[in-house]
């Protein structure tokens, strides 16, 4: 079942990081069409969370068609996201190079960086290179 961890230092609203947590886990295929949610209550106990914050995220979810709420039953994953499975070669290659990236003295803000601007460089405008 999908655990959300929550930054509470990086400046991010905690209901878009369960969201986005959300979308990475379908992208990279760890949830499923079908698949349920955690209730808000066993998100609430394992982040100490406010519950109003988890059902904001879950409603964001399902007003991008991602999720339903089935009443009495939970969340359920609606569609699948992206092409990334967590097993790709490409995983293994990108962990090398971060792995390279530590070595060289780069901390995780320095790669995010440069990772991002990478993206942005290959995938303008958010179309293909």
């Amino acid at each position: 079942m999908l655990e959300y961890r929550i930054d509470r230092h990086s400046g991010v609203a905690t209901y878009v990081q369960i969201v986005q947590q959300t979308k990475q886990a379908l992208r990279l295929g760890l949830l499923q069409p079908g698949d349920k949610l955690p209730a808000a209550r066993e998100v609430v106990e394992a982040t100490a969370i406010n519950p109003n914050t988890v059902l904001k995220a879950y409603r964001e979810l399902e007003r991008e068609g991602l999720v339903e709420a089935r009443r009495g039953l939970g969340t359920f994953i609606r569609k699948a996201l992206g092409n990334a499975p967590a097993d790709s070669p490409l995983r293994g290659e990108l962990a090398d190079w971060a792995r390279r990236a530590r070595e060289a003295g780069m901390d995780r803000d320095d790669v995010a960086a440069l990772f991002t601007s990478v993206l942005e460089q290959q995938f303008k405008g958010g179309g293909e290179a």
